[in-house]
């Protein structure tokens, strides 16, 4: 009966993880609503309008096929490579990093575009490497060659943080591809023993600092470490059941550096306490998992990787922001996802959404190549 009165197309669509997916973008335009001091401007309406645009382009791509998908992996890779270039020419410097490109009615940092294509590029080489060159030498270097181009423009710009971002989404992939688990333990092996090195030599300053900062916040509380001690102290503060919706001390006061962005999940918790977290946390789980499900459901090797990749891109958001925000990593510019404030890295993910949204529905023609 139902889908004689829902059209089909609205049907299909995958409500069990979009109705918890607006039910936090709604939770994050609350929270930028009360860190603007109870002002829609200029976060909250921002956040939604954005929000729903994107979602208009999440389900645009989901209906895309799966041909195209694949004939647009390389030009799209090496379309955003072509504007991280452009960024080191003519980017826009803010806050000491040269990441953005003024487009006149938009400022875009594609660094952050290239976390899915990366995920895009490299689905589409394993697909078309026969399987028992997987272990070989042709596994590993051009897929390396596809990763560490786009990840020295990005440590160039620099921005570390979405540097490692592009990097995890890549072995994901060569991961689930199949490359022998040796390789990982040996790259993880000669990572370890190459972080002293690489904290004196390679690192800046203000890097060394955040490092240092992560290992000892309480030394420097009102300097290096204020922003790790004042998200704390927000967290801390919201309890269980929170101070109350537009009663945060820490953000409204403004001991809270960048409330509205890297910092939003403190700010929740606390006017929302441990039961908002607790909400968040259970939503991000809901999306993940789906996400994670339609990998395993998906007709094809191309599909499979496309979605899992997807899946652990928006992970790794989730995961490095909340360590951050709780003191259990550096500092890094990385935003929360469907919370947070900025453009680009809603686009991002949502374009993670979308690909995801277009597996699942090539799971449901499985015959096809729609």
């Amino acid at each position: 009966m139902s889908r004689s009165i829902i059209p089909d197309f609205i049907a299909r669509q995958p409500w069990q993880m979009l109705i918890p997916l607006f039910g936090l973008v709604l939770l994050g335009g609350a929270v930028l609503y009360s860190a603007a001091g109870g002002h829609l401007h200029p976060y909250a309406f921002s956040h939604v309008l954005r929000f729903g645009f994107s979602l208009v382009m999440a389900v645009a791509i989901s209906c895309v096929s799966r041909n195209f998908f694949r004939m647009a992996a390389y030009p799209i890779y090496g379309g955003i490579v072509a504007l991280l270039v452009l960024v080191e020419l003519i980017g826009a410097v803010g806050g000491g990093s040269q990441r953005w490109l003024n487009l006149g009615f938009m400022t875009l940092q594609p660094s952050e575009l290239m976390k899915p294509a990366i995920v895009l590029v490299l689905a589409k080489f394993y697909e078309t490497l026969p399987p028992p060159m997987t272990g070989s030498w042709r596994g590993l270097v051009p897929a390396g060659v596809l990763i560490g181009i786009p990840a020295a423009l990005v440590v160039l710009q620099p921005d570390l943080g979405t540097a490692l971002a592009i990097c995890f989404g890549g072995a994901v992939i060569m991961f689930l591809a199949g490359l022998p688990l040796w390789w990982f333990l040996s790259a993880g092996a000669a990572t370890i023993i190459s972080i002293p090195v690489a904290f004196f030599t390679l690192l800046h300053d203000y890097q060394r600092n955040r490092v240092l900062t992560f290992l000892n916040p309480e030394s420097d509380p009102l300097g290096t470490g204020y922003h790790i001690t004042q998200s704390k102290i927000a967290i801390g503060s919201g309890g269980v059941f929170g101070k109350g919706f537009g009663n945060g001390t820490q953000s409204h006061l403004q001991y809270l550096p960048e409330a509205h962005t890297d910092f939003v999940f403190a700010t929740m918790a606390e006017e929302w306490g441990f039961l908002g977290g607790l909400f968040v946390l259970f939503v991000f789980g809901v999306i993940l998992t789906w996400g994670l499900n339609v990998a395993r459901r998906a007709p094809d090797r191309f599909s499979g990787l496309l979605a899992a990749g997807m899946a652990a891109t928006i992970f790794f958001y989730v995961a490095i922001n909340l360590m951050m925000v709780m003191g259990l990593a550096p500092v890094v510019g990385i935003p929360l996802p469907f919370m947070s404030h900025g453009g680009t890295s809603m686009l991002t993910n949502m374009i993670c959404l979308g690909s995801m949204m277009a597996v699942n529905r090539w799971n449901q023609k499985p015959s096809t190549f729609s």
